[in-house]
């Protein structure tokens, strides 16, 4: 397996997770390259589960390494619990977890701002945000007034902190919150890092002389392609680059070599938080779509809005990643439907529109223009090969394909491991 990127092709949620889970087994190194802990990957291992948000869900597989990039940005207070649970639950990451010391640090103030900041929005102007302190965290890297992961280990951090709560408390009190406390603050950030220091390391000499031994190193993106900041429905986006570029840029690996783009969609639509969504379907049959699909965040717990597979999202996100095959998950959950629809174009005032418009004016009035396909009406949860699905079920994947231009390399029908067809293999080429 090449040097891969898999990044959601839709507004996240898509079952990143449990596809990087799958093809860990192929690669060396996992890294995830954006976003913080306002993801969350969900993996089923037997009757186990294991919820995510920081670090890759190739840990899971003993023997992978794993990297948290600096495109990243870390809650270290968070990171600690999560690998204190993935301990008690026997997977040690000592000497295969790395964390990138370019990677900046969401601290208690970040939380706030994030907080005040949505409160203070109108009810149409909300984004739908975390409240993970993740924007936030990204404005002051942007403005250059952050801290990174190495800074934790600098003798200096104290100093370094102070000077920055003393002009967030500043802020805070405009926003009418409490002055955070110095102390605290640096009591528990100074116990994350003596935890943290064994795993905090420049990772981009460490990847790049790994790409050169030609060991196999998988991306790992979070949200997807529609949350991101440049690309996605602005401004009810994350604050990160979350489509494939992102993956230069969040670890320090050039372009030339990445190799090959998987995009993850389901077979239907999601999205959480605000935003304009043109399939949504906001009657029971959304309805069962949640339900069956137990559409829930796995960071959050908010009920995802559920709607018809739309392909101008798709073909969009083709375009601007490149993207060389798909992963289409959860199939199974239309396995009740008795008809099943497809958005493939839009209409907004009398005209037929067939990309996503960047003026969210325009796309919240974009409706959908469907295709209508017969549902299948039974299981398709034991299938392990393509051929042992329904026809109307292999001929709804097939159209999928067709509308996007893409091949589907990779078919999910259930959340475990084991519930998954690979369909090609990275070179396009049709597994028997």
């Amino acid at each position: 397996m090449p040097n891969t990127v898999l990044i959601g092709a839709q507004w996240g949620d898509e079952g990143k997770g449990k596809i990087i889970d799958v093809l860990t087994e192929k690669v060396d190194w996992v890294v995830r390259y954006q976003g913080g802990n306002n993801a969350g990957h969900t993996v089923e291992i037997g009757s186990k589960r294991y919820v995510l948000h920081l670090v890759p869900s190739g840990i899971l597989h003993s023997g992978k390494k794993c990297v948290i990039g600096n495109g990243v940005v870390v809650d270290p207070v968070a990171l600690v619990v999560e690998l204190k649970q993935l301990c008690e639950q026997g997977l040690d990451p000592s000497g295969r977890f790395f964390v990138s010391d370019r990677a900046h640090i969401v601290f208690p103030y970040h939380k706030l701002q994030d907080e005040f900041s949505e409160l203070q929005r109108s009810k149409n102007d909300q984004i739908g945000t975390t409240r993970r302190g993740i924007g936030p965290s990204y404005g002051d890297k942007a403005s250059r007034f952050g801290l990174r992961m190495g800074d934790l280990l600098d003798p200096m951090f104290p100093s370094l902190l102070e000077a920055r709560l003393q002009e967030k408390n500043r802020i805070l009190s405009a926003l009418g919150s409490a002055p955070l406390e110095l102390a605290k603050v640096l009591v528990e950030y100074q116990e994350a890092a003596r935890y943290l220091a064994p795993f905090i390391v420049d990772t981009i000499p460490l990847l790049n002389a790994a790409v050169r031994k030609g060991e196999k190193v998988l991306f790992e993106g979070a949200q997807g392609t529609m949350l991101d900041i440049d690309y996605g429905s602005y401004p009810f986006v994350t604050s990160s680059s979350a489509t494939a570029g992102g993956a230069c840029t969040g670890t320090g690996v050039p372009p030339n070599r990445i190799d090959h783009v998987i995009g993850v969609v389901k077979a239907y639509t999601t999205r959480v938080g605000e935003g304009p969504f043109p399939s949504e379907l906001k009657d029971e049959t959304g309805e069962l779509l949640r339900k069956t699909g137990n559409e829930f965040g796995a960071t959050t717990g908010r009920p995802r809005r559920c709607g018809w597979f739309d392909a101008v999202v798709a073909r969009y996100s083709v375009m601007i990643n490149g993207i060389d095959s798909w992963a289409v998950t959860k199939l199974d959950v239309l396995d009740p439907m008795e008809t099943i629809r497809i958005c493939v174009a839009y209409e907004c005032d009398g005209k037929r529109v067939e990309n996503v418009p960047a003026n969210i004016r325009v796309l919240e009035k974009c409706r959908p223009v469907y295709e209508d396909f017969p549902g299948w009406l039974t299981s398709t949860k034991e299938a392990t090969r393509f051929e042992d699905l329904p026809a109307q079920a292999q001929a709804y994947v097939a159209r999928l394909s067709e509308l996007t231009g893409v091949p589907v390399s990779i078919l999910s029908v259930g959340p475990r491991r084991d519930s998954t067809m690979i369909l090609r293999d990275l070179s396009g080429r049709k597994l028997e």
